[in-house]
Formats: structure tokens, sequence, C-alpha cells
């Protein structure tokens, strides 16, 4: 079990459907938000540009998608 499933877990997120979605990586950002949301109507995609500061509470109900300069996807988008 990794760390972010051990935290969904703990907060009683197993439940929300589908958590994380390493395909979206190098795809634009605008897309991938709206895929993740179509696959999870639970949750809202947040998209975050490289480099800026956000929170470091967990919430069952966001995706952050971590977007480089250029708009396209830089890391494994996932629930938290």
């Amino acid at each position: 079990m990794s760390y972010g499933q051990a935290s969904e877990r703990s907060l009683g997120c197993s439940d929300e459907g589908k958590s994380s979605w390493p395909e979206l990586v190098g795809v634009n950002g605008e897309a991938a938000a709206a895929t993740i949301m179509k696959e999870n109507p639970k949750v809202g995609a947040v998209i975050v540009k490289e480099g800026m500061m956000v929170t470091m509470d967990f919430r069952c109900d966001r995706v952050r998608v971590w977007v480089d300069k250029c708009g396209i996807v830089k890391e494994i988008p996932h629930i938290g």
C-alpha cells in the first residue's frame, strides 16, 4: 500500500471511485482536468502551475493537476 492509499483510507476516501490518473502525464492540463471530473464526478480538478504554492491539507474531493509552463501535466494527478 502506498502512502497516498494509506492517507485516503485513513481519511475515509476509499469509496470515492478512481483516485489517480497516471495515463494523463504528458497531456494538456485542461483536457486532463475534464477527463478526471468525467471519470470521477465526486472530485474537482484544480490546475496548478509549476512553482505555485498550495496548502498541505488532504481533501477527498480534490485532484491537483500539476502542469508546466506550457500547460502539460508533469505529475500523476491523484486525490488529495
